[in-house]
């Protein structure tokens, strides 16, 4: 079997594919709201003929110690992964395939779950992370039973929610057993094969003051100016984890290839009260020349040298969100290279 045979056997997908990746991104899936898409990913790995079945969430997923709350957690009842399963000729190596069907909100994007067309793309929300990605997976299954193909190895594919939070949906799937001599998270990557990942992790940074009208500010202690020491302590630390994760074989390409983001920040009181509490939450990315565990403990280390005494005994760090550690495997592993021929191809 050559080439040709097989990009004819998936050409002949082409408008099938349009038409289950606009259905995919009519379903709004956020967080909470994938119960729809999941049933449909269900019944078309069923039609493509895959041993499907849904995989309920237990609750106690809450209780992993490497699970990633978010400010809308909701009930998993009702909100499974779905697996499907592809038996094999016997004899090779396993597989597994993973995506995911829950999307980020849409904010400010009016017709983000109205599909449309232009030219050769499908635009909406999670067209391409990673409902498309999806698609992709059914496509090259469904033409390879057109072909007559019996893989000598099985193939699970693995359509997860929560991915957007923290990977809560493929923790699940771990916890319950889920192996396979091989992973391929399916993801936007302009073919590109990526045999490791940088790690993130959100913070949570907390400055507590102590509170007084504004006309004996003086007698107070401002948490949101104590919170302007701990944002300028944070910036020199990204400098820092840039130094130091310069030149790590695979990232060498970029420029910054770790950041640290600020992203919110608020305070209580009112305009004309002494701040009594600010809290700043944000995200660091790392490199596999770190953990998780070694970057809390530099954050903290990177606020804790101040001199500002007050702020030593009134600041708190917290992660309770998204922590992912960064992971690399050997380039030279069978998976990528036969992966990367694959893209050569």
């Amino acid at each position: 079997m050559d080439r040709t045979e097989i990009a004819s056997a998936v050409e002949v997908y082409r408008g099938q594919a349009v038409a289950w990746l606009c259905d995919l991104i009519r379903f709004p899936s956020v967080q909470g709201h994938e119960a729809e898409a999941q049933a449909y990913v269900l019944r078309t790995m069923r039609e493509l003929g895959l041993e499907a079945e849904p995989r309920p969430i237990p609750e106690t997923l809450v209780e992993d110690s490497e699970y990633s709350f978010s400010d809308d957690r909701q009930p998993y009842e009702g909100r499974p992964n779905v697996v499907g399963r592809l038996e094999s000729a016997g004899g090779g190596r396993s597989i597994i395939l993973q995506s995911h069907t829950d999307v980020v909100p849409a904010a400010n994007w009016d017709e983000a779950f109205q599909p449309r067309i232009e030219g050769d793309r499908v635009i909406g929300r999670g067209a391409c992370d990673a409902k498309g990605q999806i698609v992709t997976i059914w496509v090259a299954l469904a033409a390879l039973k057109d072909l007559g193909v019996r893989l000598a190895g099985p193939v699970e594919v693995q359509a997860v929610i929560e991915e957007e939070v923290g990977g809560n949906g493929a923790l699940a799937l771990i916890r319950q057993g889920c192996r396979a001599d091989g992973v391929v998270i399916v993801e936007g990557s302009s073919f590109n094969v990526f045999p490791a990942n940088r790690g993130a992790i959100w913070f949570r940074a907390r400055t507590t003051g102590r509170s007084t009208h504004m006309g004996r500010r003086h007698e107070g202690v401002n948490a949101i100016e104590k919170m302007v020491e701990v944002i300028l302590r944070l910036l020199d630390y990204e400098k820092r984890l840039i130094e130091e994760s310069r030149g790590q074989p695979l990232f060498a390409r970029y420029e910054n290839p770790v950041q640290l983001c600020l992203g919110t920040i608020r305070a209580d009181g009112w305009p004309s009260m002494v701040a009594g509490e600010c809290v700043l939450e944000g995200g660091v990315g790392f490199l596999p020349n770190k953990t998780m565990a070694q970057v809390k403990r530099e954050l903290w280390e990177a606020v804790m040298a101040t001199e500002d005494e007050w702020l030593r005994e009134h600041f708190e760090l917290t992660f309770p969100k998204l922590h992912n550690d960064a992971y690399q495997i050997d380039p030279n592993h069978p998976l990528p290279v036969t992966l990367n021929e694959a893209v050569r191809e």
